[in-house]
């Protein structure tokens, strides 16, 4: 029992004693490792060193199979989305259709009501070169000016619609107001109804409708575009679409500053005549025969009428009368039979 025991206390002395040299070990490599840190950085780049060949075989199979791995999960997203743009084209050629045929039947209808067409809108195109934030907050900076025939009050659209509108023009530079600019306010007309509008900037990325007639009433989806009214955009510009928030009605506008390119200046050439000047000729007053009125004085109020005083008629002075003697008024007095 003893000579067992004994060889049992051995054996199990025998396996901690690789323990303790392992953690002896372990401890001499980390005060190593601190104290020459230099030690095993060398070390470790004379491995990277030995190991680079096989790396550089292995690192075009291993950057294949992870981009097939990372292809997997994207196969059956371009598939869905494929998908999804196959129907979103379909509806857009049976749109396309639609349109074609409204628009054969709309030129049929002009030519029978010997309807007069749209003007033609002329269209410069411009880069855009820059942003400022001077004089207005949002301000787009385009590399044409009153060379290329730009002019302040110009619409700038791109193919999505309207953008701003130019407010100073150089030689080869224009500025242009944005619509969301705190200061940009434009009249705009809300289809089907032709409502019209006022549609103001706040420097927020949604306009703001506002000075809108007594009982309009917007619904969201509306169509904006502009109305034409000041003679100086074109009317019919596509802007946006009515948004509800809260009490206010705010435009999605359909063009994207931020991402705009190339854009178009719209030059609206034919305005509306006004009429010529009336002359005295064509004054109902004289039309009727009677003479014009007189013109204002200086105050503002009309001369004094100036009546002719006619002379009055003289009156003949009244003779007196002679008193009537007693005996006449006797004679007067009925006879009542006493005489």
């Amino acid at each position: 029992m003893g000579n067992g025991t004994w060889r049992i206390a051995r054996s199990r002395g025998g396996a901690h004693l690789p323990l303790v040299i392992v953690a002896a070990l372990a401890v001499a490599l980390i005060l190593i490792g601190k104290a020459q840190s230099s030690l095993f950085d060398h070390v470790r780049a004379g491995i990277m060193d030995w190991m680079r060949p096989a790396l550089i075989a292995t690192r075009t199979p291993m950057e294949s199979v992870n981009r097939w791995m990372g292809s997997i999960g994207e196969i059956f997203v371009v598939y869905q989305e494929n998908l999804r743009l196959k129907e979103e084209n379909a509806r857009l050629r049976q749109w396309h259709n639609t349109a074609l045929v409204l628009q054969d039947r709309i030129k049929r209808y002009q030519l029978l009501l010997h309807a007069v067409p749209d003007p033609v809108l002329s269209s410069s195109v411009a880069r855009v070169i820059g942003r400022a934030s001077h004089p207005f907050l949002q301000t787009m900076i385009l590399d044409a000016g009153k060379a290329d025939g730009v002019k302040p009050g110009q619409a700038v659209a791109d193919q999505r619609g309207m953008i701003g509108r130019v407010f100073l023009t150089g030689e080869r530079t224009s500025w242009v107001i944005l619509l969301t600019d705190l200061d940009s306010r434009i009249p705009v007309s809300i289809e089907p109804n032709t409502d019209q509008a006022i549609m103001a900037g706040d420097n927020s990325p949604l306009p703001v409708i506002e000075t809108m007639a007594r009982g309009v009433q917007l619904h969201d989806g509306d169509q904006v575009v502009t109305s034409g009214d000041g003679d100086i955009l074109p009317p019919g510009i596509p802007i946006g679409v009515i948004v509800a928030d809260g009490a206010r009605y705010r435009v999605a506008l359909f063009a994207d500053e931020t991402t705009a390119q190339d854009v178009q200046i719209l030059d609206f050439k034919i305005k509306p005549e006004h009429p010529p000047a009336t002359t005295n000729n064509q004054l109902p007053v004289t039309a009727a025969g009677l003479a014009p009125a007189a013109p204002p004085t200086s105050q503002g109020l009309p001369p004094p009428q100036l009546q002719p005083v006619m002379p009055k008629p003289a009156v003949p002075p009244a003779s007196p009368q002679a008193p009537q003697n007693a005996d006449e008024n006797d004679n007067d007095v009925p006879d009542n039979g006493n005489q």
